[in-house]
Parts: C-alpha cells; structure tokens; sequence
C-alpha cells in the first residue's frame, strides 16, 4: 500500500446498515494493511479546532521562564509541559527536535482514578487555553469511542467490548510544537521513526509534509490529510491485544528542507489510552494455528510503565 486510505465516520453513524458495515470493512481492512487511515466526520468543527491552535500557539510563544513554571516533576510528563529535546524516541540517543504539553483525562471528583492520574495543569496566563483543550480532549475521545466499536465488529466482538475499557481512560491530548531549526540538527530529527504506544492515536495537523509512515515493504510513505480530516493510526496495545492482526506502524517527522527550517510545525495527536487495569492480553480469536500467540500477557498500566522508562520520560 503506498496511500493512506481515506474514510468517513458519517458511514459508521448512518441508520443505513450497508454504510455502517462498508465502514467497519474499510477501517479493519486498513489497519491490517498499514495501521493508518485518514477520518472524515469527526466531531471536531471548524472553530474548535482554530481555537484550539490559536491557543497552543500562544502557549509555546510564552517566554521560556514562563513554560518552565508548567514543567511539573515527578510524574513523567503526563501532565503540563515538556521541554525542547527531553523525549527520545525508543531505540535513538537523539531527543526528538521538540516541545509539547499534556492535556490528560477530566474526572468527577468521586471517579476511583481520581488518586491515579495527575490533575489537569491550569496555565494562568491563558484563560482559554485550557477550556478549549478540554473540549477538544471531549470530543477527539468522543470520535475515538465510535472508531473503536467498528473496530470490535471488525474483529468479531460485541460493538461494545472497548466502551468500559477506555471509560475515564488515561488518554492524552498533547499539542507539539516544532520550532524553527536554526543549526544543522546532527542526526535528531523532529520526531525519530516510532510506534505509539495506546490504542489508537487521532492526529490534527498532519496537513502538510513531515508525517511519513514505513508500509510492510519497509518503504516510507508522507501520510497527508485533507484539511476536514484526522489522521489515526493504531498504537502498540491494540495491536498486541489483536496479535498484530491490527498493524501498530513505525512512522516519523521529518525535517523539511532547509529553505523551511525557519518555520515552526504544529501538530496535536490524541492518544487514546484505556484504565491501566484492561488486560492487553491476545484475543482468543485473534490466535490459531496460523498466528500464534506473539506477544507476553500484560495489562495496559505495566505496558504503559515499561515505555516511559524506554523513552527516559520516568527514570528507573
């Protein structure tokens, strides 16, 4: 496959079955050819979305001294800022040629993972910036539930089967910001050749080059979507959950050519994470005689452990 295909969420959500099945059959056949498709019909409009890179602009255009006030110790990153070059992509000694912060997930006051997750990081000197994170949180995790159940028809679940599993999940919501190269970069790259590490991944700003994605012929392709869609790609839990029968890709963000290295790139993926507790163990119907069991059981909580340890974000 050298394109990323492209479909619409309208399908899954007509009353029409034959549009809601050719859906699940698009998006299954996809994610066991590539890993990534580009979404239609998401529930993001026009204005949120612009709110919401006005405001990330406006946080990453904050003096340094200011940024490092939301730099929060001790929890790996999961929440507020992260700094120039602090993430390395596993298997690379390079930090990745960025800067990001990390909305994370909003719970009742009475929700049991209030003590699990880290709270939300309030930028005081932008009311906005973190009303209109929450509400793109909302609705990204909003889209993600409805890819999700055509994603459990497709594998002969109940449509359902993910609806308690990433109910008050640890998701994140993580705006990055590439700023301009202003030296020959010396091997780092704006983001290194990974795979994510969630469920499933819905990403804002892959409209122009940087995004590459490797197909199974080890060849990289520029993943570009149009301006009215996402591009979501499927992370390494799931991908162990359906013994690979669901590809978790390698891809990448390169560094444009010299004559752009003055120009920032913004882009903001959702990782769509369940409760630490969901078992990310093969599905029975996912292992036979043809594709036996690859990967160790584990639940997403040690999985998520072991990958910011690899990524230096929690030190051992």
């Amino acid at each position: 496959m050298d394109k990323i295909p492209s479909v619409d969420l309208r399908d899954f959500l007509s009353d029409n079955p034959e549009r809601k099945q050719k859906f699940v059959n698009e998006i299954g056949k996809a994610y066991e050819e590539i890993g990534f498709v580009a979404l239609k019909g998401h529930f993001l409009d026009d204005t949120l979305v612009d709110d919401l890179y006005g405001e990330v602009k406006n946080f990453f255009e904050q003096p340094v001294e200011t940024k490092r006030k939301y730099e929060i110790p001790g929890i790996g990153g999961q929440r507020g800022y992260v700094g120039f070059g602090k993430e390395t992509a596993k298997g690379f000694k390079k930090g990745d040629l960025k800067e990001f912060w990390h909305f994370g997930q909003y719970l009742s006051d009475d929700s049991k993972y209030k003590t699990e997750y880290p709270d939300n990081v309030i930028v005081e000197e932008l009311p906005k910036f973190n009303e209109v994170g929450k509400e793109a949180f909302q609705m990204l995790e909003k889209t993600g539930q409805y890819v999700l159940r055509a994603l459990a028809l497709h594998l002969g679940l109940d449509e359902f089967y993910f609806d308690d599993k990433i109910a008050e999940g640890n998701s994140i919501l993580r705006p990055i910001h590439y700023p301009p190269i202003t030296e020959e970069p010396d091997d780092a790259v704006r983001a290194a050749a990974h795979g994510d590490i969630n469920l499933i991944t819905l990403l804002m700003g892959a409209q122009g080059k940087g995004l590459q994605v490797q197909n199974h012929n080890g060849e990289w392709i520029d993943a570009i979507a149009e301006p009215d869609e996402l591009m979501i790609n499927v992370g390494d839990m799931l991908s162990r959950h359906t013994n690979n029968k669901l590809k978790s890709t390698i891809h990448r963000v390169v560094n444009p050519p010299r004559e752009l290295w003055s120009t920032s790139r913004f882009s903001i993926p959702f990782f769509m994470h369940p409760i630490s507790g969901m078992s990310l163990n093969a599905l029975d119907n996912c292992v036979d005689e043809n594709n036996p069991k690859l990967y160790e059981d584990t639940t997403a909580g040690e999985f998520l452990h072991e990958r910011l340890i690899e990524l230096g974000l929690i030190k051992k």
